[in-house]
């Protein structure tokens, strides 16, 4: 007997559980001056504590792409639930580098759990609208820095209220969450019921191998500190290039596959970095802008949440592709002129520049794979958020010692280098769509 899904809740259940992730981002961007200055922890040993969250989270989205059809969503969905219920009461115990680590282990762990059960969710109850529907289901990661950043602006800047109060609130969102999942019956994957078997999704994916290795060892390289990246060394480069060749050989070699999953898994890397590291920085990047920090982040945020609720019409007019050439164009004018900026008005101007740049970067790239390489499947989808957490959790240390040695401004600069290269690499998937289509 077929079962029936109530659709309605399942999506509302997984914009609860998406809430939670982003109020995590939100709390850490706030909780980072304090570790700082109450815990005398060094803006390189923060971004490494840090860390976790995007690498644990990549770690879950990963195995659960992998997974997720012999355990099933729902039991994702559990693990998510548990892992953030014992993450968020180890935070509150945190003082010290190496609890603020752990902790942040688990909440990533359960941040990347939802993703890899709620996306390919989401892909399934409305197979019809999937890069409308996961914009939507999307609004609700910066929805939820907007509240969470506004609530720790109201309780620890306004009212002067401990972290650890605005932490606890956070419950709120997990057990509303864990009651609308519990008892629903959850479909299956679109991969499974399309009938794709799970050789041909990994086939799919391309070089499924390589960016396994490639993956494992920038989680190895953010969670080990005396691991740095030295981009004025010319190893790293050599490195680079044998990842490239390695990637084409497996690919088009070996799979018979074209390269387009590896190149958006390449742009993953290079739009979450611009969106979630510029964001979990924004204290320390604008602390002499005129005007709160969190201040800032609440504006960029509900901007992108606006945005993302209404990307339906973009979408339609621009294609995926178009939408994120004009993103990348918006990041790179965003972020030099914050780099420049001089009092309030001028950085809450570049500010909302920032803010229409990366609005859609995230939700776009995920409804891009899933429309134009549906045969990947939840790996696909999985693959793109965690390489795109784990890129970021690289990048938040290699930000915080920009900002302890060259200052804010100049980090914002290098970072204005990322969107620019994204300028070329979406220029050139604009072409390639439109032949594609013709």
């Amino acid at each position: 007997m077929e079962q029936k899904f109530n659709s309605s809740r399942l999506f509302i259940a997984s914009c609860l559980a998406l809430l939670v992730t982003s109020m995590t981002f939100a709390l850490r961007a706030k909780i980072e001056g304090v570790f700082g200055t109450d815990y005398g922890l060094t803006g390189e040993e923060i971004g490494w504590a840090f860390g976790p969250a995007f690498w644990g989270f990549t770690v879950a989205m990963f195995l659960g792409g992998l997974i997720i059809d012999v355990v099933k969503t729902k039991n994702i969905v559990w693990m998510a639930f548990f892992s953030h219920l014992i993450g968020l009461v180890l935070l509150l115990t945190a003082k010290d580098k190496t609890m603020l680590f752990i902790s942040n282990v688990f909440i990533g762990f359960g941040n990347g759990n939802v993703e890899a059960a709620c996306n390919p969710l989401v892909a399934s109850i409305y197979p019809n609208n999937k890069t409308k529907m996961l914009n939507r289901f999307h609004v609700w990661f910066p929805g939820g820095i907007v509240i969470g950043g506004v609530l720790a602006w109201v309780l620890m800047s306004q009212l002067n209220l401990s972290w650890q109060l605005l932490t606890s609130l956070l419950f709120i969102p997990l057990a509303a969450y864990g009651y609308l999942f519990f008892g629903q019956p959850i479909p299956e994957t679109e991969r499974v019921t399309s009938g794709v078997s799970f050789k041909d999704m990994l086939k799919n994916v391309g070089a499924p191998f390589t960016i396994i290795a490639l993956v494992s060892f920038m989680i190895l390289a953010a969670s080990v500190p005396s691991i740095k990246i030295d981009f004025n060394a010319s190893l790293t480069y050599i490195v680079l290039v044998a990842i490239v060749v390695a990637v084409i050989i497996e690919a088009r070699v070996i799979n018979k596959m074209g390269l387009l999953f590896p190149l958006m898994l390449f742009g993953m890397f290079l739009t979450a970095s611009t969106e979630l590291g510029t964001n979990q920085w924004t204290n320390a990047l604008l602390t002499n802008a005129g005007i709160d920090p969190m201040i800032i982040l609440v504006v960029v945020t509900g901007i992108m949440a606006v945005g993302r609720f209404f990307a339906g019409p973009l979408i339609h007019r621009l294609n995926p592709s178009g939408v994120l050439l004009g993103s990348a164009i918006f990041s790179v004018i965003g972020l030099y002129s914050l780099s420049i900026s001089e009092g309030a008005t001028a950085t809450l101007a570049s500010a909302v520049l920032f803010a229409i740049g990366v609005c859609y970067f995230w939700p776009t790239m995920l409804g891009f794979v899933a429309e134009n390489i549906p045969k990947s499947g939840a790996l696909g989808l999985s693959i793109m958020g965690g390489a795109g957490m784990v890129a970021t959790s690289m990048v938040l240390p290699i930000m915080g010692r920009s900002i302890d040695t060259a200052g804010p401004q100049l980090t914002l600069r290098y970072m204005a280098i990322l969107p620019i290269i994204l300028v070329v690499i979406f220029l050139g998937l604009v072409f390639y769509m439109r032949k594609q289509k013709s």
